[in-house]
């Protein structure tokens, strides 16, 4: 399991459309079968501050995924709208020894 976590900030002017293009693409992300998980999360008291945490079943989920209709409609649509570019954290599993 691949788990990426987005920081996002967006221009206080184009929150609501942010928001209304991220959760469609969030809705179709959870439809790939290599995503466990896609969640838009913002912090408590931030109106422009976003959090993506993404889940992939396995490595090359996040590059089909960047592959979908969706997500280039995403990525075209809210680009304008970054405050700054977003940044991306990977995180993966520990076991147990």
């Amino acid at each position: 399991m691949l788990i990426v976590h987005v920081e996002i900030e967006v221009k206080p002017e184009s929150v609501q459309a942010f928001v209304a293009a991220t959760l469609a693409n969030a809705a179709a992300s959870r439809r790939e079968p290599g995503i466990a998980q896609f969640d838009l999360l913002r912090p408590q008291g931030e109106t422009n501050r976003f959090l993506l945490v993404e889940a992939y079943r396995d490595e090359a989920a996040p590059g089909r995924h960047k592959e979908t209709a969706h997500y280039g409609l995403w990525a075209e649509t809210v680009a304008p709208m970054m405050a700054r570019p977003r940044q991306s954290v990977k995180y993966a599993s520990v076991d147990a020894p």
